[in-house]
């Protein structure tokens, strides 16, 4: 997977054909999406650069609001790891440090779903590794880290390469 996507309970086909008909617009005729078995959640496997794929959103629900209605959030995912701690933290802190300038502060978040994997202990250890300041409030980079189960998607982003429809649709009547 390279893109996760939240939307709705029991909307998860309709966000499915909302996805595929977005990556279709960008070039994509035949991604992977799969609806997981977790509530409001499907992944996807595009050949389309998964970083490009929360713009085109955004600029698609800006230009005609009612174009975007069952994908809540689009998350690009940079790396697939086994959900195992210590794979986590490996492919994490290694991504951190290679995407993250030396000046650049930075948060770790976890968003954990069908696991008893430690939230806790994988923000401290990847912590430990990046010797970046850290701003929960104001962070330049967010180091994501989204359990799904066995697998877990591992990015580094800056705010606006999370699509977000409640964020922008906030936005657009401020």
């Amino acid at each position: 997977m390279n893109l996760i996507i939240t939307c709705a309970r029991h909307t998860e086909e309709d966000a499915a054909g909302e996805l595929a008909g977005m990556l279709e617009s960008m070039g994509d005729d035949s991604p992977e999406i799969t609806v997981t078995p977790m509530s409001g959640i499907i992944t996807a496997r595009t050949t389309v650069e998964p970083a490009s794929v929360p713009a085109k959103f955004r600029e698609a629900l800006e230009d005609e609001p009612w174009s975007v209605r069952y994908c809540l959030r689009v998350i690009p995912v940079f790396e697939t790891v086994r959900t195992d701690v210590g794979e986590i933290v490996d492919a994490a802190t290694a991504m951190a440090l290679q995407k993250i300038p030396g000046d650049a502060t930075y948060r770790v978040t976890v968003e954990k779903r069908n696991t008893g994997v430690s939230g806790s202990e994988i923000i401290s250890r990847v912590a430990r590794g990046v010797s970046n300041p850290v701003s929960l409030e104001h962070a330049d980079a967010t180091i994501l880290i989204e359990i799904l189960g066995g697998t877990t998607g591992i990015s580094v982003l800056s705010g606006s390469e999370i699509f977000s429809a409640e964020k922008v649709r906030r936005g657009m009547n401020a």
